[in-house]
């Protein structure tokens, strides 16, 4: 069992590579639960793995990070022998908080932390080290999230839901926000500074004009322009400029 619990996990970095509209990443946590699916009574081909497997392909959609936590709870219930309809329920019920918890502490905590440290030593050492700083920061939480995740869900199985309790998952929630505001202040000076260095009074005058209209058409426009729109429309619109 342990062998197909390792490689489960393993499978659970691929989670997204299958990602699609109809099923977001259920394919994906089939293919991570298949290895540990093999180890049920009647073994792979029975009709318990070939059920298990299809509850396991069904439409899922959570943090890709924490939905390790999914997989090892659901494959545990599928062990235990809990009724088709507990499990749907259950899977069910885990989308939600899996994919809030992750988005608070990772889309919006260590990632943009990790790019704050990243950029500002790519300005103040060198390219090369912030880049590799950034990877190796983001990719160790991202192991260590995993890690964690998939041993919870697989120890607790339908209690796995009491984990999310845990104080150093609180301890993120209450603090990823916070810190995140603090390197991205540390790191817009900085990076602004060096991205200005070689611009002249009338440059520095026009990004100030275009920042200003870009904050002022975010909060009146959102969330129907957002930051991508609006950086494609000055991209086009400066492109035109220079064309002229």
């Amino acid at each position: 069992m342990s062998q197909g619990i390792i490689r489960g996990w393993l499978r659970s970095l691929l989670i997204q590579a299958s990602w699609n509209y109809e099923r977001m990443i259920g394919v994906g946590v089939a293919f991570s639960s298949e290895p540990i699916l093999r180890k049920l009574p009647d073994g792979v081909g029975g009709e318990s793995y070939r059920a298990a497997l299809g509850r396991a392909s069904a439409q899922f959609n959570a943090h890709p990070y924490f939905s390790a936590a999914a997989i090892g709870a659901l494959t545990k219930t599928e062990h235990q022998g809990l009724p088709p309809e507990t499990m749907s329920r259950f899977r069910t019920a885990l989308s939600s908080p899996l994919g809030s918890v992750g988005d608070k502490i990772v889309w919006a905590g260590t990632l943009p932390i990790a790019s704050a440290i990243g950029l500002i030593l790519a300005v103040v050492v060198s390219p090369l080290v912030g880049v590799v700083v950034f990877l190796l920061v983001h990719n160790v939480v991202n192991i260590a999230i995993r890690a964690w995740a998939f041993n919870a869900g697989w120890v607790a199985g339908i209690g796995v839901g009491n984990r999310l309790g845990a104080p150093l998952l609180q301890f993120g929630l209450k603090y990823a926000g916070p810190v995140t505001a603090l390197a991205l202040g540390l790191m817009l000076p900085i990076v602004s500074a060096w991205l200005f260095a070689d611009f002249d009074g009338s440059a520095i005058t026009a990004t100030a004009v275009v920042a200003a209209v870009g904050i002022l058409l975010a909060r009146w426009l959102w969330p129907t322009l957002g930051g991508i729109r609006y950086g494609l429309i000055v991209v086009v619109l400066a492109a035109l400029a220079g064309w002229i």
